[in-house]
């Protein structure tokens, strides 16, 4: 179980995040959504570990790993999906899949992975994560080094952008197999009512503030008649 209390964050003098409260329970699948700049993506970089709060508590399952480093809560079973994927020059995708799982793992184990994203295995397992790579193929490469961690808590920051074409529905099937199989608790930064429709759970942050927290059932008809500052979904 994750549990943020009472957590700000600021940066260059402008508050992004005032004193958020939530809590993920193991195993859900919750979708963070709002409008652009209400503090999305900041709020999953400080629950990875790559931002610091300046203020209050980060638990997991009970442990305050507030002053954790990103290292530690990584070791510790969280997972995090940058919108733009880094590249490593000199790593192959085989390599990459192989150090997210912590196993050596036959070749044939690491394609399957590949093949949950929709790639061609023989393709791309012995490429190099460099510029020879698209957005897309950089962005499914992720997902399926995600997959192989199966960590207690994955992060993805808005994991559609750059996979026009790939199969909307297949990114969908990802996740709920993930869901099912890994039984960690998944978080998802997404503007996507597909996504959104799949949540256990839908978190709304406008302003840095948490807006509305509940089931898709009691968030999802009300967002779409409320201007929340922008029109923020997109039909894929």
């Amino acid at each position: 179980m994750l549990e943020l209390k009472n957590v700000s964050f600021s940066a260059d003098g402008k508050e992004i995040l005032k004193n958020i409260n939530l809590v993920i329970e193991e195993g859900k699948f919750v979708v963070m959504t709002g409008p652009n700049g209400g503090g999305k993506s900041t709020l999953a970089k400080v629950i990875a570990g790559i931002e610091k709060p300046d203020s209050g508590q980060i638990l997991l399952d009970g442990q305050d790993i507030t002053d954790w480093s990103i290292t530690k809560r990584a070791n510790c079973g969280v997972s995090f999906a940058f919108q733009q994927p880094v590249r490593f020059k000199g790593v192959t995708v085989k390599d990459l899949i192989m150090l997210a799982s912590g196993k050596n793992l036959s070749t044939a184990a690491a394609c399957e992975y590949l093949s949950e994203v929709g790639l061609c295995a023989k393709d791309y397992i012995d490429r190099e994560i460099n510029g020879s790579l698209s957005g897309g193929e950089l962005k499914r490469i992720e997902i399926a080094t995600v997959m192989a961690r199966k960590t207690k808590l994955t992060l993805f920051d808005e994991p559609e952008a750059g996979i026009d074409l790939w199969s909307f529905k297949n990114l969908i099937d990802v996740f709920e197999k993930m869901h099912t199989e890994i039984k960690g608790s998944i978080l998802i930064i997404s503007h996507q009512e597909r996504i959104l429709n799949i949540a256990d759970q839908v978190v709304v942050i406008s302003g840095g503030k948490i807006a509305q927290v509940g089931t898709k059932e009691e968030v999802l008809p009300g967002l779409f008649g409320v201007d929340l500052g922008c029109k923020f979904f997109k039909e894929a």
